[in-house]
């Protein structure tokens, strides 16, 4: 199969590492894949592709006019490489590159998947202008893909006039370890309360802490270790130092090696305002970390199997938190039960043997349909 994947970048993130995650994993079975990061400032690719993976920047084909006019560039340079690649899909992520992917592609008698990253019903990401356009443009697409159910109902409601939609979750990536022994807990030894992620407002970090301050007490060899940077930081290290938690709450900065983070938690939290689709949280559960995360939308309620595999909390209800935290805090043999029977639940749904199989019915059933119109006409 030829697919032409366009992303905006590949700079770190949770597009991108998705983006290169399926992308590695259509090439390592034999599928020819361009992926095309569409970025005007190039940049580098941060995460590792399989060599079978021709990465295409767009930026390099644009020429003169993008020194000029840059979207007219996009245009013609994404229509050019429609034209010369000949895939039987195209597949894009990200509103502002879905919105350019479809005026480029329009007409061209090729299917087109775009893909929502956020949940449109509570991002701002995409701005008024690409708002209007992605509605105007969407019924174009053969399919919209959103992350989780949730999700798509709220896509639903914002934009009415478009009708093909599918549900698509991340994948787990391929190279995932295994979930490590539990830690053996010896007189003296510390434990760890974990998050991770950005630290923006909508990640409500303030409220982890706090809640952890509210803790503290009762679990004197619990710490709190929060990893991300953001523009956050002075603040969440100025709430540290008011509740005198500075030796219990970390805050080390950006890690290279998650995985390796998250598999020294004996606990991991997600307490989010708003997500997309929480990568973090599942890569946490397939590391068999137990869990606590407030059912925000979208995810985490059918990520956790409506809080089977981990502590599902109302959002905003700070003693929910507090109590599902202590529960954890205080028993060992529920955090190993939870974490095991999370790991086996996430690592059977989230696969990327799962996640590839159902992509490839969403294409088969695109193509289906599309030869369908075709027909038609």
């Amino acid at each position: 199969m030829r697919i032409l994947f366009f992303v905006s970048s590949m700079h770190a993130g949770g597009a991108e590492r998705v983006a290169a995650t399926l992308a590695s994993a259509w090439a390592s079975r034999g599928d020819t894949i361009r992926l095309v990061p569409t970025y005007t400032g190039k940049g580098t690719c941060f995460y590792t592709l399989h060599p079978g993976v021709q990465l295409d920047w767009l930026a390099d084909r644009m020429g003169w006019l993008g020194r000029v006019c840059p979207p007219l560039a996009k245009w013609f340079a994404m229509r050019r490489l429609v034209q010369e690649f000949r895939p039987d899909v195209v597949l894009s992520f990200l509103t502002n590159v879905n919105v350019m992917v479809l005026l480029a592609t329009h007409k061209l008698g090729v299917p087109v998947i775009v893909s929502e990253r956020t949940n449109a019903a509570y991002s701002t990401s995409a701005g008024a202008v690409f708002s209007r356009l992605r509605r105007w443009l969407y019924p174009w697409a053969s399919l919209v893909v959103l992350q989780s159910r949730h999700g798509l109902a709220s896509f639903k409601k914002l934009e009415p006039g478009v009708h093909n939609l599918a549900v698509m979750p991340n994948p787990l990536p391929p190279s995932m370890p295994e979930p490590p022994e539990p830690r053996a807990q010896s007189p003296g030894s510390r434990r760890q309360l974990m998050a991770m992620g950005r630290m923006v407002p909508s990640k409500r970090f303030a409220s982890l802490i706090e809640a952890f301050a509210s803790l503290s007490g009762a679990f004197p060899d619990w710490d709190l270790t929060i990893w991300g940077e953001g523009p956050l930081r002075p603040e969440l290290e100025r709430l540290v130092q008011a509740l005198g938690l500075s030796g219990r709450v970390l805050l080390p900065g950006r890690t290279e090696a998650p995985w390796e983070a998250l598999a020294q938690a004996d606990a991991f939290a997600l307490v989010s305002e708003v997500e997309g689709f929480p990568n973090v949280l599942i890569e946490a559960m397939a590391l068999g970390r137990a869990c606590v995360t407030v059912d925000c939308p979208s995810g985490p309620r059918e990520i956790t199997r409506d809080g089977q595999f981990a502590e599902l909390v109302p959002l905003h209800d700070t003693q929910a938190l507090e109590d599902a935290l202590a529960r954890l805090m205080r028993d060992p043999l529920l955090r190993e039960v939870m974490g095991r029977r999370a790991a086996a639940w996430v690592r059977q749904h989230y696969g990327i043997a799962e996640i590839l199989a159902r992509w490839d019915a969403l294409f088969e059933e695109t193509g289906r349909r599309h030869s369908e119109r075709i027909h038609e006409r």
